[in-house]
């Protein structure tokens, strides 16, 4: 390849990663949950939310703020039900094993555009197995909010088989089915604030 090739490539790249990059919006946890559903006895469900964790989703202001990115990294310890026992026993080496896989992630690859919603294609890992999911996502904003700071939000839903990240324990009914069921949904709600350029 030429030199003058090498060099448009490399432009192409640098002007590719710039677009992707665009305006970051960080999550902001004070106004946002990250959760998930349960059945319990399968009569019954249990509800969850991860308290800690960083988030982020990227729009393309050159195309009428569409997203291109998002990424989240939770802390697994952070796991509440609302009950002190169970949480204890979610992350122990049952359930989440949260001194072995500390961290819950989600890198999105693309971003792309289905109806009325967004899908964002990328790795989600759990309990230390990493499986490609399409998340759809609604997006709502940018507004200005009364501080002068430019907002967005997003909701997602996403059912997940637990089975396939390795998290198969469970008991058996004597009436069948399980104490905890397979699968889990997966409910976001997240307001995010623009991050602001280094002056």
């Amino acid at each position: 390849m030429k030199i003058p090739s090498l060099l448009l490539s490399a432009a192409a790249l640098v002007f590719a990663a710039s677009v992707r990059a665009g305006d970051v919006y960080r999550v902001d946890p004070a106004h946002s949950t990250i959760g998930f559903a349960v059945d319990h006895l399968v009569i019954s469900k249990v509800h969850g939310q991860f308290k800690t964790y960083e988030a982020s989703i990227t729009l393309d202001p050159a195309r009428g703020n569409a997203p291109v990115g998002a990424r989240a990294v939770i802390q697994t310890a952070s796991v509440n039900t609302g009950v002190d026992a169970r949480d204890k026993h979610l992350r122990n080496a049952d359930f989440f094993d949260a001194g072995k896989f500390p961290e819950i992630r989600f890198e999105c690859a693309e971003v792309v555009r289905e109806g009325d919603q967004y899908v964002a294609v990328g790795n989600f890992t759990l309990h230390g197995v990493t499986q490609k999911i399409r998340l759809p996502f609604t997006l709502k904003g940018p507004i200005k909010d009364p501080w002068g700071k430019s907002r967005i939000a997003a909701e997602a839903r996403l059912t997940i088989n637990r089975r396939d990240y390795g998290l198969t324990y469970s008991q058996a009914l004597e009436t069948g089915g399980l104490v905890v069921g397979n699968e889990i949904l997966l409910e976001i709600n997240v307001e995010a604030i623009k991050e602001e350029a280094a002056k």
